[in-house]
């Protein structure tokens, strides 16, 4: 399969810069999977969309102020790190610009010495093993010098870095904001469960595959970055009453279907577990454990439209694109929401 069949064309003005001041104003776009009928509506609708006996499942992954600025030790040189992935004896896999800077032996100094970072290997993508240096605990320390990792094509300042963050955001662990969660409140949440609608949390934080284009033709040649995922026993036994019971299960963003998704592959029904995920979801796809799906608008050719269609198939997907565009929908991570069920 192609990536190009998964092109569009995008006005660079639809491309959120900023959250709205009610996080629950945006635009709904329903997209029905089976006969790619939609109607236009507004995220409170989504109340309307789930039934008594149906659960939501949300991602309670919590971003961290990964991007930090600092200098080489020798050359003085501005370099940027975005922190990925914490591995052992406070190492972190990271994205460096500019890379070609950073070898193998290098050190980087953050806040006038508070972090120092020694370059200890180099990860796949070009991606760099760094080594922290620092006293005291070290999210303390990188609440004081990182700064929110908001997209590259955001060009906006935020105001309030919480914006950034969904209401129910809890496990510290992101590189990115699992958006489609975003447009809930606390309020709208609990008349949700008001109706009898379960909710659920799982746990994914968002690594490198955000921030990777695919760079192949053939997407079958494309592979994911790993990103760690966890679901508690208590989420998966109400998970699996719920579908016992014929309710529906409607994840909140792409990568709470991702999660649920790999939990069924992996054991054939949802169950305490938690580990390292590279699941590639694209058509061709049967999803085992989502029934409907709640998500943002997503970038031309990446794997996240890759895995709308799966669900929808891609000419719903590209039909429900262009109806957003052309009725100028907000996209991306501060944009509209589209449910697809």
């Amino acid at each position: 399969m192609d990536v190009n069949d998964f092109d569009f064309n995008l006005p660079e003005e639809l491309i959120a810069q900023t959250p709205l001041l009610d996080r629950t104003a945006s635009r709904l776009l329903i997209l029905d999977k089976e006969t790619g009928a939609m109607q236009d509506s507004a995220f409170t609708e989504i109340i309307n969309e789930l039934r008594s006996g149906d659960c939501l499942v949300l991602n309670d992954t919590r971003v961290m102020p990964a991007r930090l600025y600092g200098v080489k030790e020798d050359t003085k040189a501005k370099i940027e790190v975005l922190l990925l992935k914490q591995l052992d004896d406070d190492k972190w896999e990271t994205l460096v610009k500019p890379g070609k800077r950073v070898k193998v032996g290098t050190t980087i100094f953050f806040g006038d010495g508070l972090l120092t970072a020694t370059c200890v290997g180099e990860a796949e993508h070009g991606g760099r093993i760094l080594k922290m240096t620092y006293e005291g605990i070290f999210h303390e320390v990188l609440d004081e010098l990182g700064e929110m990792p908001l997209p590259p094509y955001i060009k906006e300042q935020l105001d309030d870095q919480e914006r950034y963050q969904t209401v129910f955001a809890k496990n510290r662990g992101s590189a990115a904001a699992p958006t489609a969660g975003l447009h809930f409140t606390t309020d709208l949440l609990e008349q949700i469960q008001q109706k009898g609608v379960h909710v659920a949390f799982i746990t994914l934080h968002v690594g490198l595959g955000t921030f990777r284009p695919v760079n192949v033709e053939s997407i079958e040649e494309h592979e994911m970055h790993s990103e760690f995922y966890q679901m508690s026993e208590g989420t998966s036994r109400l998970l699996n009453e719920v579908r016992g019971n014929g309710g529906k299960i409607i994840a909140v963003g792409t990568t709470s279907a991702r999660t649920l998704e790999t939990i069924m592959n992996e054991n054939g029904a949802f169950c305490e577990a938690s580990g390292w995920t590279s699941i590639f979801i694209y058509p061709g796809y049967t999803y085992k454990g989502v029934d409907g799906l709640l998500t943002n608008f997503h970038l031309p050719k990446s794997t996240l439209v890759m895995l709308v269609s799966a669900l929808a198939g891609r000419e719903n997907i590209l039909q429900a694109y262009q109806h957003a565009i052309d009725r100028k929908y907000r996209f991306f991570s501060f944009g509209d929401a589209m449910f697809i069920r």
